[in-house]
């Protein structure tokens, strides 16, 4: 089937659903209506094998009405007279039950929505022999170390219709890489999202992996305390995780639970946050139809904005910031495409992805050995994990190191360390003056399948709170 007819079929069954609520409520209805069509592959291995290949396809509508001054949502996936029938009577049967909702904000107007990324086809339709081929070089890669981990491709497609005539398309494509290699009782990790197939390195990935492995065997302990860190990628990527769902939240902030005070110099003067959904992998308009655009979150140090949707925009008075989701109205709009900018790129335009040159053990790329050059004496955290929040006001997090740390002593890892839990807070951590340096080159990471990602170079800073061993 082609493009063009896959994206006429969903706008015209997002159309068709929004007619069949108007005539059942009447024309006072206010009716939003998304559907979304998602293909997902996913070739696992471990032990060196693949031993898993699964593949789903589903179409989905959700539906939001809001008639007599109530609001209620519903969803499906069958597409028949009947489907539908029974969805819109059942949404329709919600929202007599449901409370008044004085805070309504109406709907999206008519708005011009961008095209978002081009979609790669080749990725939107990848065979398993394709992520396979992938695997196999991460497996031959290692050579010899037990490797694990999976290669997963992703497609959504979506059309947005609203009984205020506004109306959207979009689609996106991604594939996404990670991989474990495994000496004894040392992992090494190895990671990366891209909008093309073609662009995972399997091979790359690999070699990364299982020199870290090797580095990180017969590991030292190290008291609790406060020590220099570089992070890695993937441990950046989940400070920025945590910023965004719970810092950069606009339900969060106008409660009063937010750290973010908008116009305060709340980070170092290196730090730039930018949300940035079309700069890859995601649909080009929200939940609610709101076009999605880049939303500079801290500038130069300064925190500039927090992520709304339609009703959180509504009661700050900033209007949405096209972050309307599923349980938005629960537990808030989150920033799903976070960009940490790289050092000396303020446009953040360096191209995303592993760097091969330069794998020399713990140490995995240049851009990453130019931080650890300047450490006198520190750690070198590849990965965070298990990470759960203490204070949401100020945003302690506890947490565990995971896959590799060394010790740095004058710029050059010296010993494998053992895994540490940490607790800090994470606005504390990236504060005036915590901030040492900034990797030139951002690497995005996978996180979940509905277009979300991490994307940030490695990260010098002054101090992280080490509290004891993994264990304790």
């Amino acid at each position: 089937m082609s493009e063009r007819t896959e994206r006429s079929d969903e706008g015209d069954l997002a159309a068709r659903v929004v007619e069949l609520v108007r005539r059942a409520a009447g024309p006072a209805a206010e009716v939003e209506v998304l559907v979304t069509r998602s293909e997902l592959a996913l070739t696992r291995f471990a032990n060196s094998f693949i031993h898993q290949n699964v593949a789903e396809s589903g179409t989905a509508v959700h539906l939001r009405l809001h008639v007599d001054g109530r609001t209620a949502t519903g969803g499906g996936s069958r597409f028949d007279p009947d489907g539908l029938a029974a969805l819109v009577e059942q949404t329709r049967a919600a929202a007599r039950l449901a409370p008044l909702d004085p805070a309504w904000p109406g709907l999206t107007a008519p708005t011009p929505t961008p095209s978002g990324p081009a979609v790669d086809q080749a990725t939107a339709f990848a065979s398993p022999d394709d992520r396979a081929t992938r695997v196999r070089a991460f497996v031959d890669a290692v050579e010899g170390l037990e490797a694990a981990g999976y290669c997963r491709t992703a497609y959504r497609s979506g059309a947005f219709a609203n009984s205020a005539g506004h109306s959207a398309v979009g689609q996106a494509a991604e594939a996404a890489m990670d991989g474990i290699a495994r000496t004894g009782g040392a992992d090494g990790v190895a990671r990366h999202c891209a909008d093309r197939l073609a662009d995972l390195d399997g091979a790359a990935l690999g070699a990364r992996a299982a020199a870290k492995a090797r580095a990180a065997s017969d590991p030292v302990e190290l008291p609790a305390g406060r020590y220099e860190v570089v992070l890695e990628p993937a441990a950046v990527a989940d400070l920025l995780q945590n910023l965004a769902w719970y810092g950069f939240n606009g339900k969060r902030h106008t409660e009063g639970q937010s750290f973010a005070e908008l116009g305060t110099a709340q980070f170092d003067p290196a730090v730039t946050l930018v949300d940035d959904p079309l700069h890859a992998s995601t649909l080009p308009f929200d939940l609610e139809g709101t076009p999605r655009r880049a939303l500079p979150l801290v500038e130069a140090g300064t925190t500039r904005a927090v992520a709304h949707d339609r009703r959180s925009g509504a009661e700050a008075g900033a209007g949405s910031t096209g972050h309307g989701m599923p349980g938005g109205s629960t537990f808030g709009p989150i920033a799903g495409n976070v960009r940490l900018l790289p050092a000396g790129n303020p446009a953040g335009g360096v191209a995303a992805g592993p760097v091969s040159a330069g794998v020399t053990g713990a140490v995995g790329d240049p851009d990453t050995a130019a931080l650890v050059a300047g450490v006198r004496r520190g750690l070198l955290v590849s990965d965070f994990w298990y990470t759960r929040v203490l204070d949401p006001k100020r945003l302690v997090i506890t947490g565990l190191t995971r896959n590799g740390v060394w010790l740095v002593e004058d710029g050059v890892p010296t010993r494998a360390v053992r895994d540490f839990r940490f607790t800090e807070s994470y606005p504390r951590a990236l504060g005036p003056g915590r901030v040492l340096g900034l990797g030139r080159r951002a690497v995005r990471q996978p996180d979940r399948v509905d277009g979300s990602w991490s994307e940030a170079p490695a990260l010098r800073l002054a101090s992280w709170n080490f509290t004891g061993g993994a264990s304790g």
